[in-house]
């Protein structure tokens, strides 16, 4: 039903989009305490709000003039159908030579018919004449099923397909743009799980020469040729897209969590860290300038005086900007997509102590929002000419067929709008800002070591990040000795004095090429900047895991640095050495900062980490005293408990008789009252247990103490008790009341607490110790009432 908005409705919405305020960034070579407040930044033009979208298909000079952004902004457009259709992913050369991944197999109709057909390919672009609009083009890769991650390396392209972890490496040896030369880099020869939404991108090339993808707990170092991989503990993070800021922090974003943005505290190699209050609830709003009729979440998720999205839902493809050809205060934004309300965020990253937050850069009002009902920016970058640049599928549906059943809300409301037709388009767009010119295009492929080198300087993020991989990929050592130079703050081959960034990547560069030494370490750890201090830190653990006492003295004088990142760095770097000396160090910054809630969180989250290494995964992040009582139970019913009950708490039948005990595996009881269990094993139960009859009763236990009790249901609970039988969540059809519109039935899910505690036992214990009888479930039911 097309909803129309009332004067009143529009007179409110007007008010609240009439301005923004843009937070300034905190400074990024140090962590602040508070953030500054500039003054108001008047939008260009007070978004058009447009009630009743049209779903048409616009041609893609209609969609450039779609879109609202901020005063002295415009968008530009790169490429478009039908040079490009369905593109998901791009990356850039040395040359500036665009590859383009196109999934285009991706929802061809409501149902995902043929979605698995290997007809995807990779498109090769080039903009041969320096205007900022391809005009060169060929299928560099064809009949590929759905290609969802790619990573340049020197003159070859790496490719990861969907249903798969393996990874291909395609080079063109004859320059006609179509590889010629296929090989494999990384494979593992078996089927990925999962639809296409929920299996891994990335391929990200961090500062630490590390490359990072999301979902699956591995990274990869690239050597001789070949990825080689290193486990995550604790796993990866995030969905669609992944990114990295100037100092080597990685931001991931959860959409199926409706999460967008997450995985930022500290590197997934020394755990998981999250905090409630990393960004506000208010964060989570979204202001499209449509109505979003067409949302998976049904009406809960709409704002019901207009028709708009109201929460992230689909969040992904996220960057932060790091080049020089936009305004200065947006460099070290966060950008994320959110495909679904047809909008881009912009956040500033806050530094407080350590702690990054993120806040909206405007008021109840998006970045870039725009009026074309088939806009679906999957994916933003920053571009070797220092611009933003947008990749947007431009279709109608942008949600898998899981979600698109006939019995869904979402299905009719596509098939009502017709974006089921409006498939194989696509575009991509650069954002440009009046008078700024775009930068000009690198060479890098065809020039010298010693020529890189100069672009680790470069204002602009891409340069730098992708001078330092040609170094590393290079190996050449020549230039190890100016590399050096530049590292601890000498001119070396540059024309000026180098910058904190240029000196970071000189110093990472050395490290690609297992070329750091000591000395260099040491003069960097002594450097007024934070960042600097703290990369020296990270990158001497290689020698504080051996237990190097030299650089265990180095590193201890900066125990109390004045930079929160600085600390926390060094409780991250010595956690894992086995060296008395290291242990001493970090339980002496973890207690001088015992009131600092990044330090002893970043310490816990480690903690977790070695108990995932002993326990697996999901032992490993409990609490600790949580995971002592689960083992202590696990031993107690694999010995006594699982004689009746089954080992996997399915019950047991011998020799084809009747099970002896009911099943615990899918109980309702299991995820309920744990008062109701702690009776149980305290008195016993006899009778019918849910309509089925027992050869033998369920004997008294309260002869063990509280303790004994509360482990034995800490594990019951814990290993069958998230598989309770909650009913399937219906779609919503109702208005979102206060709880979110979530039902009932998944609330009780998502809040399920399995552990069972000895005060618990006690209070029991002694508010039934005059019962001598066992249970039956009417008495319980009777009782509990």
């Amino acid at each position: 039903m097309k909803r129309k908005l009332s004067i009143l409705s529009l007179i409110a919405f007007s008010m609240l989009v009439v301005t923004c305020r843009v937070a300034q960034k905190s400074a990024t070579t140090a962590d602040q305490s508070t953030a500054q407040q500039t003054p108001a930044v008047q939008a260009d033009t007070i978004p058009a709000f447009t009630a009743n979208p049209s779903p048409a298909q616009l041609t893609p000079e209609q969609s450039v003039r779609s879109f609202r952004v901020p005063k002295g902004y415009h968008m530009e457009l790169v490429a478009s159908d039908p040079m490009i259709k369905e593109p998901v992913a791009i990356a850039w050369d040395g040359n500036a030579r665009m590859y383009v991944a196109e999934m285009s197999s991706y929802m061809q109709d409501v149902d995902g018919s043929h979605e698995h057909d290997p007809v995807s390919r990779v498109m090769l672009l080039e903009d041969t004449d320096n205007d900022g609009k391809m005009d060169k083009s060929s299928v560099f890769i064809d009949k590929l099923v759905l290609p969802r991650m790619i990573l340049c390396i020197d003159h070859e392209l790496l490719v990861n397909e969907t249903d798969t972890y393996d990874i291909y490496s395609y080079k063109d040896t004859n320059g006609d743009g179509v590889a010629d030369a296929k090989k494999p880099v990384f494979q593992l020869g078996k089927k990925a799980p999962g639809n296409l939404e929920h299996q891994r991108s990335g391929l990200d090339w961090n500062l630490d020469n590390w490359i990072y993808v999301t979902v699956d707990p591995v990274r990869f170092r690239y050597k001789n040729g070949v990825l080689k991989a290193d486990s995550l503990p604790s796993g990866s993070n995030g969905q669609w897209g992944l990114t990295h800021d100037n100092y080597g922090r990685l931001f991931f974003s959860r959409a199926g969590g409706e999460i967008p943005a997450s995985g930022f505290q500290i590197n997934p190699a020394y755990g998981a860290l999250e905090f409630p209050d990393q960004y506000s609830e208010e964060f989570n709003a979204v202001w499209p300038i449509i109505a979003t009729p067409d949302i998976q979440g049904g009406l809960r998720r709409l704002r019901l005086p207009d028709s708009t999205l109201n929460h992230f839902t689909a969040s992904n493809g996220q960057s932060i900007f790091r080049g020089d050809k936009l305004p200065a205060d947006l460099v070290g934004d966060y950008l994320i997509g959110e495909p679904v309300a047809r909008i881009i965020r912009r956040a500033k990253v806050i530094n407080t102590n350590g702690k990054l937050t993120l806040e909206n850069a405007y008021k109840q009002q998006e970045f870039i929002a725009s009026t074309d009902m088939n806009f679906r920016p999957v994916n933003t970058y920053t571009g070797p000419d220092g611009c933003l640049y947008i990749v947007d599928m431009n279709r109608g549906i942008i949600q898998e067929s899981q979600w698109t059943p006939k019995d869904s809300y979402l299905r009719p409301q596509i098939q009502r709008l017709g974006l089921d037709k409006n498939v194989q388009h696509g575009r991509i767009y650069r954002l440009v800002h009046d008078g700024m010119r775009p930068g000009p295009k690198p060479k890098m492929l065809d020039e010298s070591a010693s020529k890189l080198i100069t672009y680790l300087d470069h204002p602009n993020g891409w340069w730098r990040d992708n001078a330092q991989k040609q170094l590393v990929i290079l190996g050449d050592k020549s230039v190890v000795p100016v590399l050096k130079q530049i590292a601890v703050g000498e001119q070396g081959s540059l024309s000026r004095k180098p910058s904190t960034l240029g000196r970071l990547h000189a110093l990472w560069t050395l490290e690609g090429l297992d070329s750091i030494d000591k000395d260099v370490l040491f003069t960097v750890m002594k450097d007024e900047d934070p960042q600097l201090r703290r990369a020296a830190i990270w990158i001497s653990e290689r020698y504080i895991k051996q237990g190097d006492e030299q650089v265990l003295d180095k590193v201890s004088e900066l125990k109390n640095d004045p930079s929160y990142d600085v600390r926390t760095q060094l409780v991250l770097s010595t956690h894992d050495s086995k060296s008395a000396k290291a242990k001493a160090l970090n339980n002496e910054i973890v207690a001088q900062n015992a009131s600092s809630e990044m330090l002893a969180s970043a310490r816990k989250s480690q903690l977790k980490n070695d108990a995932v290494k002993t326990y697996g995964l999901r032992l490993g992040r409990l609490e600790e005293s949580d995971r002592k009582m689960v083992m202590a139970g696990a031993s107690t019913f694999k010995t006594l408990c699982a004689t009746c009950h089954g080992p996997d708490g399915k019950g047991l039948a011998v020799g084809g008789s009747s099970m002896v005990a009911p099943p615990l595996f899918g109980s309702k009881r299991i995820v309920g009252e744990k008062d109701v269990l702690i009776k149980i094993l305290l008195h016993g139960l006899h009778g019918p247990v849910d309509e089925k009859s027992y050869p033998d009763v369920m004997p008294s236990m309260a002869a063990n103490d509280d303790e004994w009790i509360a482990s034995v249901l800490s594990y019951i609970r814990y290993e069958f008790g998230y598989t309770g039988n909650f009913p399937p969540s219906p779609p919503s059809t109702t208005p979102r009341p206060a709880n979110g519109g979530i039902p009932p039935e998944v609330l009780k899910r998502r809040n399920f607490k399995p552990f069972v505690q000895t005060d618990e036992v006690k209070k029991i214990r002694q508010e039934t110790a005059g019962r001598t009888q066992a249970w039956t479930l009417a008495d319980l039911e009777k009782a509990g009432q």
